[in-house]
């Protein structure tokens, strides 16, 4: 997805052949390695579920621990790494849009039920684009949590790190985790620590707090976000580049998302461009991680005929920069036909 002077995720939601024939060439033998999900949609599960395993109805579900001993963003074959059928592709009106589906079998990674999923991208505004997710559990109950798992550099992909960023994101409370990155079951305010970002903050300003350890600094932590109900889209995060005065607006209708500032990432990406640590973030909106283990977060089961909604609209078509932050509701306006 591109805006102007440039700005983009580091892998094109709008994928050209000749682009995915470049990727497949370049990265034939790493796809099954994948760590870095760009641009991708994950699940049965998004994030992380600790010990790989969760009981529900009484039955206990072992699944593939790929990130030992846990589960992340869907196990070995998560929904990122799969084959989608394109139901529907239609390019020659105002909003053109795509719709992908995926069929997800009885035990696939572990998972109980089969799960029909449909994805819908649509062009809303020239900077302006509408993911809306939805799953329908068809024989058992199941958990599901699908995200769309873009990473961001509104400087353009090739200027180096964000920590320069201005970010703002509307969440009055964070769940903390382990060192394994599992949510300790805890909900606990942002003020007064480095996650506070209910004002808008450059990133390493904040980052300065964050504990030190082995690993690369930076964030990877889950947003409780305020308001909202049901399938309604919320105001989640705003952020905002001065290297290109270009500023991003995503609202969503999930109840969390995770801030990750890309602090593993290195990796060789668009046009041969090395992207290195905190060369980008991901604000991927989502129902909390490891939520089927805590009795605390909003559920993420579906039972057979309810319907799994998720939308997100990344918006970057807007008037923003460091000193003022224009705030509006995304409004996602779109009939399939």
């Amino acid at each position: 997805m591109l805006a102007s002077h440039m700005a983009s995720d580091l892998v094109s939601i709008i994928v050209a052949a000749t682009y995915l024939a470049s990727f497949l060439k370049i990265h034939k033998n790493s796809l099954q390695n994948d760590t870095q999900y760009f641009g991708a949609i994950v699940g049965r599960v998004v994030n992380r579920i600790g010990g790989a395993q969760f009981t529900l109805n009484g039955v206990h579900y072992k699944l593939d621990a790929n990130e030992k001993p846990n589960m992340l963003h869907g196990g070995r074959k998560g929904f990122s790494l799969l084959t989608w059928n394109v139901e529907k592709y239609v390019k020659d009106r105002a909003n053109p849009f795509i719709v992908l589906s995926y069929y997800s079998h009885d035990g696939e990674e572990g998972f109980p039920g089969n799960l029909l999923v449909r994805v819908t991208y649509a062009l809303l505004e020239p900077y302006k684009l509408s993911v809306i997710m939805e799953a329908e559990a068809l024989n058992k109950a199941t958990p599901v949590n699908l995200a769309q798992h873009s990473y961001w550099n509104l400087g353009g992909h090739n200027s180096g790190d964000v920590l320069s960023d201005t970010v703002q994101i509307f969440g009055l409370h964070y769940t903390p985790a382990n060192n394994q990155l599992i949510p300790t079951g805890e909900i606990l305010f942002v003020k007064g620590t480095p996650y506070d970002f209910l004002k808008p903050h450059k990133i390493q300003s904040q980052m300065k707090g964050l504990p030190r350890g082995g690993a690369p600094s930076g964030y990877n932590v889950n947003y409780a976000l305020d308001e909202g109900k049901d399938h309604k889209l919320k105001l989640a995060a705003i952020a905002y580049s001065k290297k290109t005065g270009i500023g991003m607006m995503i609202s969503t209708s999930a109840p969390g998302l995770q801030f990750y500032t890309a602090n593993y990432l290195n990796v060789t990406g668009k046009g041969g461009y090395v992207y290195q640590s905190h060369a980008a973030y991901c604000s991927e909106t989502q129902g909390f991680p490891d939520a089927v283990n805590h009795p605390n977060p909003p559920s993420t089961i579906v039972n057979p005929g309810d319907l799994y909604v998720h939308n997100i609209c990344p918006d970057l078509n807007q008037q923003i920069n460091e000193t003022h932050f224009h705030v509006k509701h995304c409004s996602v306006t779109l009939t399939i036909t």
